[in-house]
């Protein structure tokens, strides 16, 4: 098993602020999620979309998967994507983050490559931690199907139970300065602000 070949898409949300299904926002007469599997494909062989609506995915290169464990949140299409990816650490975005930065990618594989941890991923100066934009060991299937068992969702607090390099805010903000890598477009709002900015 190679140690960085897969990249999850978390695309299952319910989309209630957007008020459409996010899988659907497009920039530049392109789906979002198009643009971020065309930009993956460069850095992993293998991209796996975690969604109900595998039949928007068929003419791309990548696989589809469905949460196995219904309406637990991110953390089940974490669980599902980790079971069916093909290394050993999968990077995990959601399908909502129009950012993917190569050179922080990079840099969490060469921390990974000296820290033998469940997870790698940033936590702000006020504590709060991003668990997008991040890597996931394979290994922790069966911790997050345990604990998705107990009926908790949040990913922070498994995170907490867990072996984790986090990356510190400061360091973060030497690939991003406003930290743009960590932005989900959530709103309707947010989605007219980032055209405005990106001119998209």
């Amino acid at each position: 098993m190679n140690r960085f070949g897969s990249a999850m898409i978390l695309a299952g949300g319910k989309s209630k602020r957007m008020g459409f299904d996010k899988q659907q926002l497009s920039f530049k007469h392109m789906k979002l999620i198009d643009q971020q599997i065309e930009k993956l494909s460069h850095l992993f062989e293998d991209i796996i979309v975690v969604t109900y609506n595998p039949h928007y995915y068929q003419n791309l290169r990548c696989r589809t998967v469905c949460d196995e464990l219904k309406e637990k949140g991110p953390l089940a299409g974490i669980h599902v994507g980790l079971k069916h990816a093909i290394s050993q650490y999968t990077y995990v975005l959601a399908c909502d983050m129009p950012h993917i930065n190569r050179a922080y990618i990079r840099y969490m594989q060469q921390r990974i490559g000296i820290h033998e941890v469940d997870v790698c991923l940033t936590q702000h100066e006020s504590k709060r931690m991003e668990p997008f934009n991040a890597f996931y060991a394979k290994s922790m299937v069966k911790k997050i199907e345990r604990y998705l068992l107990k009926d908790k969702r949040s990913v922070c607090g498994l995170i907490a139970q867990c072996e984790a390099y986090l990356v510190d805010e400061k360091q973060a903000r030497h690939f991003s300065p406003q930290l743009n890598m960590f932005l989900n477009l959530n709103t309707m709002e947010q989605v007219k602000k980032y055209q405005r900015q990106k001119d998209v």
